[in-house]
């Protein structure tokens, strides 16, 4: 009996998908479940897993190729109790004279690393990954490749030209229709995140130990953006031809950063969840979205975001709109700087906010009020027990 293996249903705002790479030939056997290709959209990468086990048939589309929701990839011969043979790790070639490297599983290869094993023929060394659990990244093969020596011309300068991924590409255009539609204005304030800190330091070990996940600063930014939001309502509206259209639930997105490039995960109805809800949500958006296994569900819709460059050391930053939505929070580095407080100066550890706005259907009042609340909560958090 055969059976026809196809591209699953993509969603709405998804028209079609790269096949990044097959992970079987044709006459390979496959164990149910197994992956047998990646398929890569503008928001994720999706693998496509064998219905039955059986006896690779026909391929019926090309790795690099774009497919659509339904379209035949792959017929299977089923065969009862067939179980796939140890794949063979194929011999590592020289790439501009890279040394062969030790043998590694390819489950714990992200998919982006994968897809750059793949076209270069390597074997990745196992104990490479800088990954969570060791896994091996789209970095980790990157930097493999350039600490081998390399023939250069005599010129001595060479230029890689490599394309853009779907996401890269659709990220681009995303950023460029925001800022050809929208009429963006960023506005900024700082926030003293001594008491926040030192109400974290008093309580972050018993929560960690009841509820399983780390406390930290993201679930304390969503509570106050919430509150905000329910305050200031057009900063959680959108525009959709000549009509404003205000959202009444709170759907937050939380920017992530990954190999692939920044994908924005949404909380749904955040505004029911409590601090450790939130605080695993994120923690698994971080995961997944790095191990190419979030969701396109997960990734679409949303009503705000918030965005946090001071991982990465920004002290501060003008974030671009996430359209359709019209506001997006940036947080950034706390860094201890002198401020006055009560007539006095104080060496207290600050963080600049930044607040960018669609300026079409926000004005500047409502904008400055919004970030003022954010900044007021945040100084001093009793007021989200409170409810003021």
């Amino acid at each position: 009996m055969t059976l026809e293996v196809r591209v699953p249903q993509l969603p709405e705002s998804v028209a079609d998908a790269t096949l990044v790479a097959w992970h079987k030939k044709v006459g390979d056997a496959v164990a149910r479940d197994e992956n047998l290709a990646d398929l890569e959209t503008d928001k994720v990468v999706l693998e496509v897993p064998a219905p039955v086990a059986g006896v690779i048939k026909s391929l019926e589309s090309e790795a690099g190729t774009s497919v659509t929701s339904g379209q035949l990839l792959a017929v299977i011969e089923e065969q009862a109790g067939a179980v796939a043979p140890a794949r063979p790790v194929p011999k590592a070639e020289a790439r501009k004279g890279a040394e062969s490297a030790k043998a590694e599983p390819s489950g714990k290869l992200s998919p982006a690393a994968r897809r750059l094993v793949e076209e270069n023929k390597l074997v990745p060394d196992a104990n490479a990954g800088s990954g969570r659990d060791g896994r091996i990244t789209k970095s980790d093969i990157a930097h493999h490749l350039g600490a081998a020596p390399a023939a250069r011309p005599a010129a001595g300068r060479v230029d890689q030209r490599v394309p853009m991924s779907r996401l890269r590409a659709r990220i681009a255009q995303r950023l460029v229709e925001a800022q050809a539609t929208a009429a963006m204005l960023t506005t900024f304030n700082e926030i003293d995140m001594q008491a926040l800190m030192a109400l974290r330091s008093r309580h972050k070990e018993s929560f960690e130990k009841r509820h399983g996940v780390r406390l930290g600063f993201m679930s304390f930014f969503a509570k106050a953006c919430i509150e905000a939001l329910r305050r200031f309502p057009v900063v959680n509206a959108s525009v959709e031809g000549s009509d404003i259209v205000y959202h009444e639930y709170y759907d937050i997105g939380m920017a992530v950063s990954t190999d692939r490039g920044l994908i924005v995960p949404v909380l749904r109805d955040a505004d029911r969840m409590d601090f450790a809800a939130i605080e695993k949500a994120v923690a698994s958006f971080a995961e997944r979205a790095r191990s190419g296994t979030i969701t396109i569900e997960e990734l679409t819709g949303g009503t705000f975001s918030i965005t946090n460059g001071g991982v990465f050391g920004s002290l501060m930053s003008t974030p671009i709109l996430n359209a359709p939505q019209s506001a997006i929070l940036a947080m950034h580095k706390i860094q201890e700087r002198p401020v006055a407080v009560d007539g006095a100066v104080a060496v207290r550890p600050m963080m600049y906010v930044a607040l960018t706005y669609d300026h079409r259907i926000i004005d500047g009042r409502e904008a400055v009020q919004f970030l003022v609340t954010v900044k007021e909560i945040i100084e001093d958090p009793a007021r989200l027990l409170l409810q003021v």
